[in-house]
């Protein structure tokens, strides 16, 4: 199976012992943006109002939790900070913390998370529930980004960054905010077939967009042709960073300072 970043409608079974014969690992990170069904509504892993800025602190989470509460939308906003969203890989809604793939090891979510609070940054993330509805989480980041907006941070100094099907849910955050100003990372995300989705659904990117992924990532490639479809419609500055880690797409998986700089670099551009 292709990894495309598959949004709806895939229900996978946790089970505690992890190490199974033939599991697919990130290849669960796959991609179908069509519409949740009513079975996944009713079940509240896919229904999501637009006007909810605050934690997902109703849905139902993983177990185990972790606490991540110092990394929530804060109750107070001060528009002279920079402000940093973090959006993980899909392998933290199905496993919950610590999330462990067989090809790529642990997926380091709170070092990486601690290790971009180190930059002077303040990061708003949550761990998703599983099997979240990429778009309709999209939407849920867009009112918290206007928030910060309309409490008078300069759109200059609000990053939203993501990986893997993070950074899907990036690039609907980036169409829904038609913001020329806000920085926007995706990272590992423009495997020929989510491009080919993306530009079907006339999703456009705008703002300034920077894209990092490994040379040796079977899963992800260029978006130099997302970029390409996206000039007029409201991108600004846009780059592309092509790592030779060599590790693929576990380069997401840990705090590498090869993909973490340049997107620190981009915040602060």
């Amino acid at each position: 199976m292709n990894e495309k970043i598959i949004f709806t409608g895939i229900t996978i079974v946790i089970l505690l012992a992890s190490s199974i014969a033939g599991c697919k690992g990130i290849q669960s990170e796959t991609t179908n943006l069509a519409a949740p069904t009513n079975s996944e509504t009713a079940a509240g892993t896919s229904s999501l109002s637009t006007a909810s800025i605050l934690p997902t602190a109703t849905l139902q989470q993983l177990s185990p939790t972790h606490d991540l509460t110092a990394y929530a939308f804060p109750d107070s906003i001060d528009p002279a900070k920079q402000y940093l969203f973090y959006l993980h890989g899909k392998i933290i809604e199905d496993q919950g913390i610590p999330a462990i793939s067989p090809d790529y090891g642990e997926y380091e979510y709170e070092a990486i998370l601690e290790k971009l609070s180190g930059y002077g940054l303040i990061v708003i993330s949550e761990q998703r529930p599983k099997n979240t509805d990429g778009v309709a989480y999209a939407r849920k980041v867009t009112e918290q980004v206007k928030a910060l907006l309309n409490a008078g941070v300069p759109a200059k100094n609000i990053t939203v960054a993501g990986a893997s099907k993070g950074a899907g849910i990036t690039v609907y955050v980036s169409h829904f905010l038609e913001n020329e100003e806000i920085n926007f990372v995706i990272m590992a995300i423009c495997h020929p077939d989510n491009v080919a989705e993306f530009k079907r659904d006339q999703i456009f990117l705008f703002g300034n967009v920077l894209s990092i992924y490994d040379s040796a990532d079977e899963l992800a490639g260029s978006c130099q042709e997302l970029f390409s479809f996206s000039e007029g419609k409201g991108i600004a500055r846009y780059d592309e960073v092509v790592l030779n880690v060599g590790t693929g797409h576990g380069i997401l998986y840990q705090p590498l300072d090869e993909w973490m700089t340049p997107l620190i670099q981009w915040a602060y551009k």
